[in-house]
């Protein structure tokens, strides 16, 4: 007797993510490349080390120095696919997050990961699923700048910043940045390649991870306005459903604003986890054989 094939009997499902579709016009997400023009507002403090460690699951380790800073990015994105459509439709294409940087050690490198994110949008969660980012669904908000004073600060020294997120209906961080001059740098903590485990837990019950791969991505092509630094004040706040209090902010490093444009396209594959612990790959990026 012949076995039946998917295209046997129903039509090659089309679209990069779900819902794949005969057409693919229903996917949540388009094929990458994706770029992204956005407003960065950033906070870098330092907690108590072993709260950083305890986010980071094998095989990661903590970073060699100063192993408790963090950095709290508020981003204000626009972003599209090749094709550029999503502009022309800004629902598609204008979202917010806020999410948590830490540093980590793999095999000898440094690496930045992304331990919280919160996003308004759910083709960013999407996204999210497919580069390892945690991301959950939140409300953030930070001041605009704008070329009139009237109603917005600048770019520029004595410009005030303030940021909020929220998530459950509960507030979980509060910033104020004050500009004070222009920086080599937006910071030192999410200044590496990021190293992120995309994990699918197995669908029996109490059955192991079905999926589990530490990958590292960054972006193919970035440019970027000028940093300013200045001071910062950041509070956090407890909540029933969330863990972003247990980084206690024992000391402020600083604060910073910046103007990016990013491409994404694509990360390398560094370990894939199974029940006989984690084994090393060769570097396989995504998209190739």
């Amino acid at each position: 007797m012949k076995r039946l094939t998917r295209r046997d009997n129903m039509a090659e499902l089309q679209g990069f993510f779900y819902p794949r579709t005969a057409h693919g016009g229903s996917s949540i997400i388009p094929d990458p490349p994706w770029s992204y023009s956005g407003d960065l507002l950033t906070v870098e403090f330092r907690t108590n080390p072993e709260r950083v460690a305890e986010l980071l699951p094998a095989p990661l380790e903590p970073a060699p120095d100063d192993p408790g800073a963090v950095a709290l990015i508020w981003a204000d994105w626009q972003s599209c696919s090749t094709g550029r459509a999503e502009l022309l439709d800004p629902v598609r294409a204008q979202y917010k997050e806020a999410f948590v940087v830490v540093r980590c050690a793999f095999a000898g490198r440094v690496y930045s990961r992304c331990v919280y994110i919160w996003v308004d949008k759910d083709f960013a969660i999407a996204r999210g699923l497919h580069q390892g980012y945690p991301k959950k669904l939140g409300s953030m908000w930070q001041t605009r700048p704008h070329p009139f004073h009237h109603a917005a600060p600048q770019i520029a020294a004595g410009g005030v910043f303030g940021a909020t997120l929220a998530a459950g209906d509960r507030r979980l961080a509060e910033a104020v940045v004050s500009l004070r001059e222009e920086s080599d740098t937006n910071g030192f903590v999410n200044s590496h390649p990021m190293a992120h485990h995309r994990v699918y837990p197995g669908i029996g019950k109490g059955a192991p991870d079905a999926f589990a791969e530490l990958i590292s991505s960054g972006a193919a092509s970035v440019e970027a306005g000028p940093a300013w630094r200045g001071d910062a004040d950041l509070r956090l706040f407890d909540s029933p459903t969330e863990e972003l209090s247990r980084l206690e902010v024992d000391e402020v490093i600083g604060g910073y604003y910046r103007q990016v444009g990013v491409t994404w396209d694509g990360g390398t594959s560094l370990a894939l986890g199974s029940a006989d612990g984690w084994q090393h790959t060769t570097g396989h990026r995504e998209g190739q054989a």
